[in-house]
């Protein structure tokens, strides 16, 4: 190898060596003599001359010839470019390991590719070979043919977890006791405890190559609610350069099906390993949130299951009956509704009213004392896992409730009576709140220097009392107490819930210490101590690329395992369920990060692709005939003979011209013939081949519509590339909407607009009809915003009862597709449109609106396959039939509506000329 190049019989270059020789040969050679006939050189005959000087070849001919001669020297030597890095192949056995986890799955494909080509040649050499995953069960390796080892890799899939150091461990034990074998790693790139040792021992046993992909691997936390936004993090490997990553929010939408509910882009700078970002949402949407995704990155990594977390909690409140007219701020719940209001969905009753309702949290507003059978209720709820939050008042500091004796319903101890400024037990001054401790619920939130306590019912101390305060006033008395109760928790405010004893509830600090409670959000048990004694069943779990799976079959794990034990064969990242309640066992967790390996010195790193080998032999040696040729014809010009192979010489650069000339391009004819030979509806190409397969299934459907329907024969659709092709071939170009479409260039924006002014028209379908209306509440909204702003159009309105559009062919209300979204927007009438008398248009003379806007994916509702029949559903049963059949409706009046214009709005003028003709 001499860097880049290579060659398979290097001995051969020796005969470069004799280069200098043939030069020196060559030189000897003069050219060829010139017979003319003379008749004085007959007196010559006969005569000889002793000195004679031969003519020399001239250098560059001799140049010429050395250079030729070298070619095919290089040539014969078998010359490679970009050489497979990895060298000979051995002899031993091959051992091919692949991590095998998540980290893997995003370019598992081209791995396998990999390990098949690595096959391939130990099978040529007649090697046997086998090949392990470490993130499997450790298992000693099993050397097989290298052939029909091949027939195995499509079996192989990642795992949804990443191999530990235990496993790794596992498989250097079982590995054989040889130093002929050759080991071929392709690593993920990350970096873990028991990858060096690993390398050792495979070192020990023969020449190790590790093999990795140019790339970073990303993944994504859970969502969490926090500070009333749904915060994340990212993380990635490599740092080196800058790196987008765009965050898919996935959920349902109102009809039950999944979809992409919003779209976050974001972007790694340079040497940044991890981020947090928050997105805010409509508490409604932010319940439908069932995963979030990094899009384009297939590993479950690249996916966080969210679950009870990011829900709307029902919360009952509970108070005496004392609505007073007139006195509502002085009512113990309306501060609490109000800040409870914009994220949960509140039950308001008596508690024997609202506990059957099996609500997530009960808040009892200044209540002391309940009925024993409520009591009792209300005792088994909270130790099922209920969440009790409790608020002090005027009849809690006057009761005898939790004296003596804890309450069971209390968190403490309460002493009699209250303290208050001015009283018995009295302040000077009301009293501000103390920093919250690094271990409370509250830790980090922002205490407002305006909020103080004018009184509050002190807690009795006891051994346990400091283990159970949230919060503390200035002076060290408890604000905040709380206590786990069975599954459930009891927390209890030591001051009112309304303005009476303090100004906490006038803050935005009362919103927040509740939502540090999980009283607007779910709260998700965390912890070992949380999850004990509780057994969890699976509902679905992840697969290696990021796809759920049904998890039914699999057996359940207790609480305390969910937690704390690593991912593998028995313990599934995904969803868990337990009665009404779902945790999410994600495979990358919050404080988790991703680095970089950095493998010892001696290893040998190399990338999953290179270049490909690009034999060079056949170029030195065409190389060498075409300096010959040249050569040819030199010596011919030299030695005055050109003249003879002249025609010969031309009639061959013609034909080799004529050979290697390129044909003349006529697929722009083509296309512009087809195109206007006949109606031909055209759709942009969005680069999703999805979509736009649909987009043309969508068109060929209407255009047979049409076709059976009326006296219109449309052609076969196009797909249209705005960069490229004419847009005048075509009457209507149907333009679906997708976030990631690139922006047309200026010179494309011209055609679309001269497209505009010259009488076509688009029809803009964002497809989000069942998620949004028109607008910008969607990606797909947003990014008709951006395309649309160069387009000159003109002011736009919904379509009104009388357009025409609306009776071209079919009497229409409504325009559905596969969604059933109202409004689709058109040019706004004139301002001068009259209403004729006697008629049911205005008087639009003949213009037709250049662009539809709508976002009823109408090319779904369309969509035809090969033979036919629908290729999407739409709605259900007999009522889905009809929608399709509106759809179609809709194709037909659109399509007559561009052909003809306003021809129906025109009837308004035939009273005016029937007066004319005098009838």
């Amino acid at each position: 190898m001499m860097g880049a190049l290579a060659f398979t019989a290097p001995w051969l270059l020796l005969a470069l060596i004799a280069l200098p020789v043939l030069w020196i040969l060559l030189r000897a050679v003069p050219p060829a003599p010139i017979r003319r006939r003379f008749p004085a050189v007959t007196l010559l005959l006969g005569l000889k001359d002793d000195d004679s000087i031969s003519d020399r070849t001239p250098w560059w001919l001799l140049l010429l010839r050395t250079l030729a001669v070298a070619a095919i020297i290089i040539g014969l030597a078998g010359p490679v470019l970009n050489p497979d890095e990895r060298g000979a192949v051995g002899q031993g056995p091959l051992l091919v390991v692949m991590d095998g986890g998540w980290a893997s799955a995003d370019d598992w494909d081209a791995r396998i590719q990999k390990v098949d080509e690595l096959l391939t040649e130990a099978s040529r050499a007649g090697r046997t070979a086998a090949v392990s995953l470490l993130a499997g069960r450790p298992e000693a390796p099993v050397f097989v043919s290298a052939s029909d080892l091949r027939d195995t890799l499509a079996g192989l899939h990642p795992a949804p977890w990443l191999p530990t150091p235990e496993r790794m461990e596992r498989f250097a034990a079982l590995l054989p006791e040889r130093d002929d074998m050759e080991t071929v790693w392709l690593s993920d790139g990350l970096a873990r405890d028991g990858r060096e040792a690993l390398f050792e021992t495979f070192q020990g046993s023969g020449r190790t190559t590790i093999l990795e992909a140019n790339r970073a691997v990303q993944a994504i936390t859970a969502p969490r609610y926090k500070d009333g936004a749904i915060e994340f993090d990212l993380s990635r490997s490599a740092t080196g350069t800058a790196q987008p990553a765009t965050v898919q929010f996935i959920g349902t939408d109102p009809n039950g099906s999944e979809t992409v509910l919003d779209e976050q882009e974001l972007a790694f700078e340079p040497g940044q390993a991890d981020m947090t970002e928050s997105l805010s949402l409509p508490a409604e949407m932010r319940g439908r949130i069932s995963r979030l995704a990094l899009k384009g990155v297939e590993s479950a990594g690249a996916v966080a299951l969210s679950d009870d977390s990011l829900g709307r909690r029902e919360v009952a409140l509970v108070s005496t009956r004392e609505d007073r007219e007139g006195l509502e701020l002085l009512s113990p719940l309306h501060f609490l509704r109000n800040a409870l209001q914009p994220n949960a969905e509140l039950l308001e009753g008596a508690l024997g009213e609202v506990l059957p309702a099996n609500p997530d949290v009960v808040i009892l507003a200044d209540i002391a004392e309940l009925a024993p059978d409520d009591e009792a209720a209300l005792t088994e709820w909270v130790e099922e896992g209920g969440q009790l939050l409790r608020f002090a008042g005027p009849r809690v500091a006057a009761s005898e409730i939790s004296r003596e004796d804890e309450h069971p319903l209390m968190p403490v101890r309460l002493r009699a009576g209250g303290r208050t400024v001015g009283g018995a037990m009295s302040w000077g001054e009301p009293k501000t709140l103390a920093p919250f401790d690094d271990d409370s619920p509250f830790a980090g939130l922002n205490i407002p220097d305006d909020v103080t306590v004018n009184a509050q019912v002190l807690a009795q101390p006891d051994p346990s009392l400091s283990d159970r305060v949230l919060a503390r006033l200035s002076d060290g008395t408890p604000l905040v107490t709380s206590k786990g109760m069975g599954n459930g928790r009891v927390t209890f405010f030591h001051v009112t819930a309304n303005a009476e004893w303090s100004s906490l509830p006038l803050s935005g600090l009362f919103v927040d210490m509740l939502d540090r409670l999980s009283v607007a959000s779910v709260s998700t048990p965390g912890g070992e101590q949380d999850l004990s004694d509780t057994f969890w069943e699976p509902v679905l779990v992840l697969d290696g690329y990021g796809r759920l799976e049904d998890g039914s079959s699999l057996p359940g794990v207790d609480g305390e395992s969910l937690v704390t034990e690593a991912l593998g064969e028995e313990m599934r990242a995904g969803l868990y369920q337990r009665d009404d309640r779902v945790i999410a066992r994600n495979v990358f967790a919050p404080g988790d990060q991703l680095a970089e390996m950095n493998w010892p010195e001696n290893a040998r790193v190399l990338g999953m692709t290179r270049n490909g080998e690009i034999p060079l032999a056949g170029w030195f040696l065409a190389l060498s005939l075409a300096l010959l040729c040249f050569d040819i014809l030199a010596s011919l010009a030299l030695s005055g003979r050109l003249y003879i192979a002249r025609g010969a010489s031309a009639a061959s650069v013609l034909a080799l011209a004529i050979l290697i000339a390129p044909p003349k391009a006529t697929a722009d004819d083509e296309r512009a013939i087809r195109a206007t030979s006949e109606v031909v509806f055209a759709h942009v190409l969005t680069g999703d081949n999805s979509i736009d397969d649909t987009a043309h299934a969508g068109l060929t459907g209407l255009s047979q519509t049409l076709s059976q329907r009326t006296s219109v024969e449309p052609g076969t659709p196009i797909g249209v590339d705005l960069e490229q092709d004419e847009l005048a071939f075509y009457p209507i170009i149907y333009w679906p909407i997708t976030p990631e479409q690139a922006r047309p260039s200026e010179r494309a924006y011209d055609k679309l607009n001269q497209y505009l002014r010259s009488g076509g028209m688009i029809l803009f379908d964002t497809r989000d009809g069942d998620i949004s209306g028109y607008g910008t509440a969607s990606p797909n909204g947003r990014k008709l915003q951006q395309l649309a702003q160069p387009l000159d159009i003109p002011p736009i309105e919904p379509v009104p009862s009388d357009h025409v559009l609306t009776r071209t062919f079919y009497l229409l209300k409504e325009f559905p597709g596969r969604h059933r979204d109202r409004d689709i927007w058109v040019e706004a009438s004139p301002p001068d449109a009259e209403q004729v008398e006697g008629m049911p248009f205005r008087n639009l003379n003949d213009g037709v609106t250049p662009v539809v806007i709508g976002g009823n994916d109408w090319a779904a509702a369309w969509a035809v396959d090969e033979r036919g029949n629908p290729s999407y559903p739409v709605g259900r049963g007999v009522a889905g039939d009809r929608q399709r059949e509106m759809a179609y409706r809709f194709g037909v009046n659109l399509i007559m509506y561009v052909l003809t214009g306003n021809y129906k709005s025109d009837q308004v003028h035939v009273p005016a000329l029937l007066d004319r003709l005098g009838q």
